[in-house]
This record gives structure tokens, C-alpha cells and sequence, in this order.
């Protein structure tokens, strides 16, 4: 079985780490976020992967030489310009010649969804598509879902307000699809599948949706990328993955909590790292205090942040303070 992956987006969320590291790369408990993903594929069945590049798609090159991530076969589909998620969807699988039914998933959504269980639901209920949802606290955060007792999609709500809907349950990121859906996504110009393509399938009939309570967490922002990595780390079964990586050199004065530690990371003395992320080759001064920020470069001695992010060229000069900062500050569009 075939899916699409979309890994085309700009990171934009997690600037300047992005600049240099596209966003599914980016490690989740030392491993990158593409790999979790597509053994999660694997485990459901997929044998082939189409990524939807756009952006940077050369270090996807290099992280996978031999166009293989454990037993699955990797294919590109490289965009010359944006197209959206309809857009990308339809590109990538007829690049990649795909037929049959097919799975596309979001490149940067981690979850225990059990893609075999979504795919058998489908298949039951006859849908040309069928996507995932997970129950969300906040609805008017998210586009939500509202589907009769056998699953069929009724509408979509974006944002709603109090009383609008009462649907609790968001569209997840991972959907099932016949290649007849193809039909609606010729991949040659900008197209959302959020707002055209799924409405066009409600308006139909053809949209089904499975709901799960199982993980699931959008590793896009920098508060959710950071909480995803905590997360998983937690629930890593092998003694050698650890929140701090055993080739991470934390001195012991250092105070670390709710934390993920990478390969080769220098935390100095009496230095407090909470709900952070440092990853490969970071470096955290004596004395430093660090809060909620991920870090690739340099904290001097000292020097106290929170909520920030630290690209591989940033440095936190030794004695500073920073709330909410970006190391370099992030280019003005």
C-alpha cells in the first residue's frame, strides 16, 4: 500500500531552527520526526512512501541515501511551487504512480493511530475518503468534524464559536482515500483539501471519519514540538533511549527536568534545563537557566532564556536575559 506524506511546509512556526533543519527532521526523543512517522505507516501496512517536498527537499536526500526507512520504499515528489495540501496530494501520487487505495498523512502530527484500524473502517464503510479525528479541549482552535452514527461527515466547522457545533473531535492528519479521489486534486495548481476537496466529497455523501482517543499531538509549534518530545521520550521502552542521550555530557550539579537531552550536548555546571529540548551539539553554559526552549547552538555562562529557540548559528550571550527570543532573530518577510 502507497501514502503520501506531506513534508512540503516552510516551518515557519519553528524559525530560525527551520532555516537550516526542515521541520519533519527535526528530532522527536532523538530520532526524526519523519522516520516516527513512517514506521508508524509501516506497522499499518504501507510498503511505499511518496514524500511531498517543496521546501529544502535536498537534507530528505541525504537522511535517506538509499531511498529506504526500514522496510519502506521512499520516493520525491518536489514541487516548483506551493500547492497546497490538495495541490501536493495530487502531484505527488501521480508522480509516483500510485493506484489503489492510499494513505496520506501530515508530516508533522505524531500519534499512536492504529492506520490498519483506519483502513479496515474505510473499507467497511464504502467511503471514497475517510479521515482520522482525535478529540481536541479547545474546538475553536481547530476545523472541527460532525459525522452521523455510521461515521459519514455531515460538515466541517473552522473555529467555531460557543454553540456552533457540538462536536468536540478535530481532523487528525491521516486520511484513507480511493484513487478515484484523485479526480478532485489534479495537483497543477494551489488547492486546499481542507476547504475544496473535502467539502466536495460531504456535498456527495463520500466522506466517512473514524474517531480515536489514542495520542496525537500537531509537533508544529515550538510549545508542541517540545511536549512531543517529552511525551515519547517518556514511553521509550529500551534503557539506552533516554530523555538524555547517553552520548550527552550533563554535569552533575546540573538540575534537568522534563527535558529531552541529545547526542553530544555539554550542560555545564549548576545550570537548570526545564521542559526543554537541547538537541545534537548544543552547548548550555555553567550557571544557565533555560525554560521551555528548544536549543541547537550556544548558552553562555550565565545567560537565562525562556520560550526561546536557538538555531545551530544562535548564541545566548553569557549574563543575558530572553523571553520569547529567536537566536539569530528571524528574517522579516
Amino acid at each position: 500500500m502507497h501514502a503520501v506524506v506531506l513534508v512540503g511546509g516552510f516551518g515557519t512556526r519553528l524559525r530560525p531552527l527551520t532555516y537550516t533543519i526542515p521541520k519533519p527532521l527535526l528530532p522527536i526523543a532523538h530520532v526524526p520526526m519523519i522516520r516516527r512517522l513512517i514506521n508508524r505507516l509501516e506497522q499499518g501496512g504501507v510498503t511505499d512512501v511518496v514524500l511531498a517536498l517543496g521546501f529544502k527537499p535536498e537534507p530528505f536526500f541525504a537522511e535517506f541515501p538509499n531511498n529506504m526507512c526500514g522496510g519502506v520504499r521512499l520516493k520525491y515528489a518536489v514541487e516548483s511551487t506551493p500547492l497546497d495540501t490538495a495541490g501536493a496530494i495530487g502531484f505527488a501520487a501521480r508522480s509516483a504512480r500510485v493506484t489503489g487505495t492510499f494513505i496520506v498523512a501530515n508530516g508533522d502530527v505524531m500519534t499512536d493511530l492504529d492506520v490498519a484500524m483506519l483502513v479496515d473502517f474505510h473499507r467497511r464503510s464504502g467511503a471514497r475518503a475517510t479521515i482520522s479525528l482525535t478529540p481536541v479541549a479547545d474546538p475553536s482552535q481547530f476545523g472541527i468534524v460532525e459525522t452521523d452514527a455510521s461515521g459519514k461527515v455531515l460538515r466541517f466547522v473552522e473555529k467555531p464559536q460557543p454553540g456552533e457545533t457540538e462536536s468536540r473531535f478535530a481532523s487528525a492528519g491521516t486520511y484513507v482515500m480511493e484513487e478515484s479521489v484523485l479526480e478532485f486534486m489534479p495537483g497543477t495548481e494551489k488547492l486546499s483539501i481542507e476547504r475544496v476537496t473535502f467539502p466536495q466529497l460531504v456535498a456527495q455523501g463520500e466522506l466517512f471519519a473514524m474517531a480515536t482517543s489514542g495520542y496525537w499531538i500537531d509537533a508544529g509549534r515550538p510549545d508542541t514540538y517540545v511536549q512531543a518530545n517529552i511525551d515519547i521520550a517518556a514511553h521509550m521502552e529500551s534503557p539506552t533511549d533516554r530523555a538524555i542521550h547517553e552520548q550527552a555530557n550533563v554535569s552533575a550539579t546540573a538540575h534537568v527536568v522534563d527535558s529531552v537531552i541529545g547526542a553530544g550536548v555539554s550542560v555545564g555546571d549548576h545550570s537548570t534545563v526545564l521542559h526543554s529540548v537541547i538537541l545534537e551539539g548544543a552547548t548550555i553554559g555553567s550557571d544557565a537557566h533555560v525554560e521551555r526552549s528548544i536549543v541547537k547552538g550556544s548558552v553562555g555562562n550565565g545567560a537565562r532564556i525562556e520560550d526561546c529557540i536557538v538555531a545551530p548559528d544562535g548564541t545566548v550571550e553569557a549574563g543575558s536575559r530572553s523571553v520569547g527570543g529567536r537566536f539569530p532573530e528571524i528574517e522579516q518577510a
